[in-house]
């Protein structure tokens, strides 16, 4: 079984191609420009309809198969941009019927966890899902994947791309803000906003664009950003592990490439007697390998979408999932 994965739930366009194994033959991908103003939903989804094709043959060329040997296509149903997914859920389903396929729609959190748990080979972890769009603490509960803690308002790479517009970083500004950050251990009072298993990031923006405005260096300002965040992180994640009685803990999402976030988390997990997973940098961001796997796994399962229930969902929640494919494993 080979399988054509597409996910367009953001910035990213991508394309994957995954066999029954996991071997990612194919793993393409293009993102929009998001350094004037952030991501326009429609701009994107025009960026998405202009590159999906091309990418497709790409990514098949890419994968030396031809489109007789793919036997299924997946797609990012969601969460997401609701342009943006539309646009990735028809060239999904137009190549679903072309090719006479059938048609999985992936939730998007799922599939990081999914590819996380393949590649680095955790079989029951807690996640730490921290990306552009979302920030969640994930762990098997129960038969679905129970949110233990999340974001209250914007995603952590949604707030610090914010932060680097306002202060002239390029887009995306997380690689910028962690190679600043290690020019300073001047730690700036920031709020630290956690709220029981959730937290909070649009009072650090503010506070952090105001100290900006009044002279403060931008060295400390990136790596207090960095510390005050990350601490929020690693508190609920070491939580949500000994609620759940956890002893892995598994990165996923785009802000997880941070290599001091990596580092906090260890620590955090050698101290509990737990290990930390982290897949390969082109698995953590949003990738359509990920969406083909998950569909692979789903349609193992009996899973399939038919092309009227294929519409997608902007707030697809990741405890809204039946996981049939983990009754008995866990």
């Amino acid at each position: 079984m080979i399988c054509l994965g597409i996910e367009g739930t953001a910035h990213t366009i991508g394309i994957g191609i995954v066999d029954q194994d996991c071997k990612v033959l194919a793993n393409m991908s293009r993102m929009i420009d998001g350094s004037k103003g952030g991501i326009h939903p429609r701009e994107a989804a025009n960026h998405h309809a202009e590159n999906v094709v091309p990418l497709m043959h790409e990514a098949v060329t890419k994968a030396g198969i031809s489109y007789d040997e793919i036997g299924l296509v997946s797609f990012s149903q969601g969460p997401g941009l609701g342009p943006c997914l539309r646009t990735a859920a028809t060239a999904a389903r137009g190549l679903a019927l072309a090719l006479e396929v059938d048609l999985v729609g992936v939730n998007h959190c799922v599939a990081h966890l999914e590819i996380g748990r393949k590649v680095t080979g955790c079989s029951d972890p807690t996640l730490m899902y921290a990306s552009g769009g979302n920030t969640q603490v994930i762990a098997y509960s129960g038969g679905r994947y129970r949110v233990f803690g999340e974001t209250m308002d914007v995603g952590i790479g949604n707030m610090i791309d914010k932060f680097g517009r306002s202060v002239g970083l390029p887009f995306p500004a997380g690689p910028h803000l962690e190679r600043l950050a290690k020019g300073s251990k001047e730690l700036i009072d920031l709020p630290y906003s956690v709220k029981g298993m959730d937290v909070a990031f649009s009072g650090i923006l503010t506070a952090a664009q105001q100290l900006h405005a009044k002279g403060a260096k931008l060295e400390d300002l990136c790596y207090s950003i960095q510390e005050t965040c990350f601490a929020m992180l690693v508190e609920v994640t070491e939580r949500a592990m000994a609620h759940v009685e956890k002893d892995e803990v598994l990165l996923g999402g785009g802000v997880v490439q941070n290599k001091r976030l990596q580092e906090m988390v260890r620590i955090m997990a050698e101290e509990r007697g737990a290990k930390m997973f982290v897949p390969p940098g082109s698995l953590c961001v949003d990738n359509g390998a990920m969406i083909a796997w998950t569909g692979i796994v789903m349609h193992g399962a009996g899973i399939t979408t038919r092309i009227e229930d294929s519409v997608v969902n902007q707030r697809f929640r990741t405890d809204e999932v039946d996981l049939p494919w983990m009754m008995g494993k866990v």
